[in-house]
């Protein structure tokens, strides 16, 4: 019995040693973990800021841009004339790993479609992270969710690039960088607008990164917003979760770009689901509505946005496209692209599960929200 019990604790523990935390603390003092996160960087390392620095960069914390749970985010300017956006955490709890795994995650990244991360400041009970600073903020201050009910304000072709912009970003995270990220937390909140609506990813809170041949993982509690989380992170019976769930959470962003929700008000109770509506208008060859619509070309790319975001949120994560593959389908000719079929969670004489029928988010740009991720199969 010992020597069974000893064996099944080395076998678990050798398929949890996959994907590792970024940084791996020590019963050592905080100044200490510092010191080997930034040495096993070395040069690639962000640069370390104290907090009397902040209150220079910001002066005094004066200018106010955001704040959510986790903290507040603060406009500033760097010695050489750079604006940042400075987000100070007010949950300092713990050994500061979660805190730590996000600089990491951030400092291995670099494309136009990823937020930048410019330094930071762990000090104690004091943390914070310096981005740069984003003119347009978020996406979801565009978009027409909010109380007012006003429309969406960016043309058709702005939409659209955003679209592709997002995608290639995530085709970044998931293939693109030395190792895979899965971010757990797409949604207009984390994606932030330059001032050419240029749209950039944010917000890798509690991510871990595996090594490239990892794609299926295993997770200790799912994390993300209501509305966005695919079905497989809420409930294995679904499939597994992999860097497929970031591309369903991606097809509802996009469908929420379109804005075909003006059209129909969704409860957590209501049996009308808006991509079950889609798919409706879509097959009888209905007029969708959508405004704004000034040509041919915009009812295109609109179009395209619907299928492609229809072709993501397939329950089945094998059934979804790759986001590379996605992001082809919406540069592509629309004529290219079918009316997917339609999953049984979206018919109309069922009623939706909560989780997947609301889309209320608690956080704002820069804010704080990722996954924890450990392998389980090797990737395809």
């Amino acid at each position: 019995m010992i020597l069974l019990s000893v064996s099944a604790i080395y076998y678990l523990r050798s398929r949890r040693s996959n994907c590792k935390p970024l940084i791996c603390w020590k019963s050592e003092s905080e100044d200490h973990k510092i010191e080997e996160f930034m040495r096993s960087y070395g040069s690639h390392a962000p640069k370390l800021y104290n907090y009397l620095d902040l209150k220079k960069i910001t002066n005094s914390f004066s200018h106010k841009i955001g704040q959510g749970g986790f903290g507040q985010v603060y406009k500033g300017e760097l010695p050489d004339g750079r604006a940042v956006a400075v987000k100070v955490l007010t949950e300092t709890n713990g050994d500061g790993e979660e805190y730590i795994n996000e600089v990491a995650s951030i400092s291995r990244t670099s494309h136009v479609n990823i937020v930048g991360l410019l330094g930071f400041c762990y000090q104690r009970n004091k943390r914070a992270l310096i981005y740069e600073y984003v003119s347009n903020g978020s996406l979801d201050k565009f978009l027409n969710n909010g109380p007012s009910g006003t429309t969406c304000p960016l043309e058709w072709t702005t939409l659209y690039r955003i679209a592709v912009g997002i995608a290639r970003g995530l085709e970044y995270l998931h293939r693109g960088c030395n190792t895979r990220i899965v971010h757990f937390d797409i949604k207009p909140h984390n994606i932030l607008l330059d001032q050419d609506f240029c749209p950039k990813i944010s917000d890798f809170g509690l991510s871990k990164l595996c090594e490239r041949k990892e794609s299926i993982l295993s997770m200790l509690g799912a994390r993300g917003t209501v509305g966005y989380i695919a079905p497989e992170v809420c409930s294995r019976a679904f499939g597994n979760v992999s860097h497929k769930s970031d591309v369903y959470s991606y097809g509802m962003l996009v469908l929420e770009m379109v804005g075909v929700r003006n059209n129909v008000k969704v409860s957590q109770t209501s049996e009308v689901y808006f991509p079950d509506w889609i798919y409706e208008h879509l097959d009888l060859g209905k007029d969708l509505g959508l405004e704004g619509i000034m040509n041919g070309a915009d009812e295109e790319m609109a179009r395209k946005m619907m299928l492609v975001g229809l072709w993501c949120i397939q329950i089945k994560p094998s059934d979804r496209p790759a986001i590379e593959k996605a992001a082809e389908m919406l540069e592509g000719s629309l004529h290219s692209l079918q009316i997917p079929p339609k999953p049984v969670l979206f018919s109309s004489t069922n009623s939706i599960p909560e989780s997947f029928a609301s889309t209320s988010t608690s956080t704002t740009a820069y804010g704080k929200e990722a996954s924890v991720l450990e392998p389980n199969i090797p990737f395809e």
